[in-house]
């Protein structure tokens, strides 16, 4: 069974932001609560490449990380306008502390916490990643969570993301925003 934690966050309305590392299922899951919950769904990253008319990986390798990072704030900025909906950020949206305190302010934080070797085996099979180009990518997400998850962990919500049906992740965010 899942062990959620949630930090009183009874869901009022407010926009929902999912985060955690790559292959966590943010787009995946985040797509089934919207229609779950009948709420629109976006991805942030989607945003950003429709905004600056190149994708993800174009914009870091063109002009680098830093530079992808402001743009997915002020991105981020414009989704958590008070209506409700589901968000799927990238997995280093949350490390941006005034991306971090936006999300926090306007919206209510759900992490999907999973294993770097079960985000591996999820993102082996699309290689459109940067931080995962030429590299072994279950050391690079050990990297990044050791990293990340200290972050990830001020979210009022932790849901882990485990080998399982999706619907399962689903199934505990609901539980965690309706306790």
């Amino acid at each position: 069974m899942l062990q959620t934690q949630a930090a009183n966050t009874a869901w009022t309305g407010k926009a929902i932001v999912l985060i955690g590392l790559m292959g966590a299922g943010k787009t995946t899951v985040g797509r089934r609560l919207a229609q779950r919950m009948r709420l629109p769904f976006v991805d942030a990253d989607h945003e950003i490449e429709a905004a600056a008319g190149m994708t993800v990986a174009d914009i870091f390798e063109r002009f680098g990380e830093a530079h992808f990072r402001d743009g997915e704030r002020r991105v981020i900025a414009r989704l958590v306008d008070g209506a409700p909906k589901i968000i799927a950020t990238g997995g280093g949206a949350f490390m941006n502390e005034s991306t971090r305190a936006l999300i926090l302010e306007h919206a209510i934080a759900v992490w999907l916490d999973a294993e770097p070797a079960v985000l591996a085996d999820r993102v082996r099979r699309r290689d459109t990643r940067p931080l995962l180009r030429g590299r072994d990518p279950e050391a690079v997400l050990a990297e990044l969570a050791a990293i990340r998850n200290p972050y990830y962990a001020l979210a009022p919500i932790r849901v882990p993301s485990i080998a399982a049906p999706h619907d399962t992740t689903v199934d505990a965010i609901l539980k965690a925003l309706h306790p």
